[in-house]
């Protein structure tokens, strides 16, 4: 099957999915710059969501630019990161609200914790559909190191949640920084081709 559905249908979610955290941004009551202050956590909160959905939408970009077909089971792999994915608006809000707590810090970790094993999935479901010698297979490797530190990250901040929740936020960002800049792995093998 050609991949441009998936990627018209995986596009449409992701931005669905950055309207939706924004909408949970309300306008401060009072036209003082203090009046934000009570919103910094809701913000920034935020705004480290948004960066791992952008990071998410360019990796996904990047995986199916070396990808040719799909199949369906990287249709379902696909549709489970993009469950995954739609649960960051709420574990975002609740974040946000609760900047402190554990429970909301480790529901946060949880969601990139699972996000992070459905990209997984779904890299491997693309390297099964097109061989162990596609260009994804050259470029993330026999087995993607940089994607399973960061879910390993990811459960390492979950249990950090329940010690000191803004320790696990420390490693939140610190993972959106690893993956900040687009995966070189790949776009050096489409340089290459």
């Amino acid at each position: 099957m050609s991949k441009g559905r998936l990627e018209a249908f995986s596009d449409g979610v992701i931005a669905i999915i950055i309207t939706i955290m924004v909408l949970e941004l309300h306008v401060p009551h009072g036209a003082e710059l203090a009046a934000l202050r009570p919103l910094l956590p809701k913000l920034l909160a935020y705004a480290l969501s948004f960066v791992y959905v952008g990071i998410y939408w360019n990796n996904h970009h990047h995986m199916l630019q070396v990808s040719s077909t799909v199949n369906g089971t990287v249709l379902w792999a696909n549709l489970h990161l993009l469950f995954w994915l739609s649960l960051l608006p709420f574990a975002t809000g609740w974040l946000g609200e609760n900047h402190d707590a554990m429970w909301p810090a480790a529901l946060y970790g949880i969601v990139l914790l699972l996000a992070g094993f459905a990209y997984l999935l779904l890299e491997r479901a693309l390297i099964a559909c097109h061989g162990e010698g596609s260009k994804l297979a050259a470029a993330v490797g026999e087995r993607d190191r940089k994607g399973n530190f960061s879910v390993a990250m990811y459960a390492v901040a979950v249990a950090l949640a329940f010690i000191e929740p803004r320790l696990s936020e420390i490693v939140y960002a610190t993972v959106a920084l690893v993956w900040f800049v687009p995966d070189r792995r790949i776009e050096a093998i489409v340089k290459s081709s």
